[in-house]
């Protein structure tokens, strides 16, 4: 018998884990994760930013997970040794039709408290010489982490309490509600649990309804495909460099990253995954296709957004596509300066209405905590979230 049981090995499960066990050092804890080693998904699969919460509406919990965020992960990169840089980043407007948006967004980091200001094209080729643009933002605090060392480090620590477990390999098929706790069923054995956490990520809407909840919106995978930068032509970016993105949608367009290796990475596209871990430009699940093809809530975005659409698919086969775009932030661009890099898959929950849901969607009853939507910038804000759930809990002991 466990106090909670989480499910999913990601940096969300691990970082609330990690905060219950702080918060209630008597608990004891299981973690449940399906793959043989942790942050397989979207966690090992993002770019690594440290992100500043200067795009989401203030008071959202993007805004206020995201900034609170930042700081734990920072201290707790810096307590535990972790990689980490505050390099900072510039958010380019590329014409004049541009700046409006671009001044919305200053306006929102403002509002948020990040340290940001809008800079002149001749301050801009100061930060990064080869850019194209009229004006940007600076964002000096923005920094780049490795992810996945940090969930490394909060599964060690989890496991430093001789009670807690973390489960590797362990897909959960069946959730039970008995007259007072919950049994939760892997293809390995049986857990009994008083509370259970779901942060499944990519499958978090199918562990909703295992555990007898109707989930209020439907994953959809979106894959985001990269190229990395050739060593001869890393120069051309020195660290963070975005475009000012579209606010229809909740993806950034494609950008330029200095990871914390200092390669840099390109991209990424936003097109649908032909299944929730197909990240191959190939794979398939026939099941998770149909699933979102058939979802009404699909077919409505893709009516509204279908011209978008196209062009991230185009881009995604068509290689002097993606060039071309990724030639609009810098110019000297060319197809020679890129070599593929493995895809990432992102988990994006879409509402039967077709509106794709913009802020973190946590969904609650007395034993279940289901987090049913966090994308980016969730791993920024994973401990955050994490200490959140663990103070909402606390009532319940």
């Amino acid at each position: 018998m466990f106090d909670i049981c989480i499910i999913g090995g990601g940096i969300v499960g691990l970082a609330t884990a990690y905060q219950l066990s702080k918060k209630h050092p008597k608990l004891k804890l299981v973690v449940l994760e399906k793959e043989t080693s942790l942050a397989k998904h979207q966690t090992g699969h993002n770019s690594g930013v440290l992100h500043t919460g200067i795009y989401y509406k203030p008071g959202s919990l993007k805004a206020i997970n995201c900034r609170n965020g930042k700081q734990a992960m920072e201290q707790f990169c810096k307590e535990q040794g972790i990689d980490h840089e505050l390099c900072g980043k510039i958010i380019v407007a590329l014409n004049d039709e541009e700046i409006p948006r671009m001044q919305n967004i200053f306006q929102r980091g403002q509002e948020n408290g990040v340290n940001c200001k809008i800079i002149s094209r001749e301050e801009m080729l100061e930060i990064e010489p080869h850019v194209a643009g009229v004006q940007a933002i600076h964002v000096p605090e923005c920094g780049i982490v490795n992810y996945k060392q940090v969930c490394l480090r909060l599964g060690e620590i989890i496991q430093e309490k001789e009670e807690n477990r973390l489960f590797l390999g362990h897909q959960v098929t069946k959730i039970r509600n008995m007259a007072s706790s919950l049994v939760v069923e892997t293809d390995k054995q049986q857990i009994e649990c008083k509370h259970l956490i779901n942060c499944g990520g990519l499958h978090s809407d199918k562990i909703t309804e295992l555990g007898g909840e109707q989930s209020p919106a439907k994953i959809i995978p979106f894959k985001g495909e990269y190229f990395e930068l050739t060593e001869d032509s890393k120069h051309l970016c020195k660290n963070l460099i975005y475009p000012v993105p579209d606010p229809e949608f909740p993806f950034l367009g494609v950008h330029f990253t200095r990871m914390i290796d200092n390669s840099v990475e390109c991209g990424p596209n936003a097109v649908l995954a032909f299944g929730r871990e197909a990240y191959g430009k190939f794979d398939l699940n026939v099941k998770d296709l149909l699933e979102s093809i058939f979802y009404t809530g699909f077919q409505k975005m893709a009516m509204k957004h279908w011209k978008m659409g196209w062009g991230e698919m185009w881009r995604s086969y068509n290689k002097g596509a993606f060039v071309k775009a990724l030639q609009r932030l810098i110019p000297e661009i060319e197809a020679k300066h890129l070599h593929s890099v493995p895809a990432g898959i992102r988990a994006q929950a879409v509402s039967p209405d077709g509106a794709m849901v913009d802020d973190f969607l946590i969904q609650e009853n007395n034993r279940i905590i289901n987090v049913c939507n966090a994308p980016s910038p969730a791993a920024t804000a994973s401990l955050n979230i994490g200490a959140t759930i663990a103070k909402n809990l606390s009532s319940r002991f």
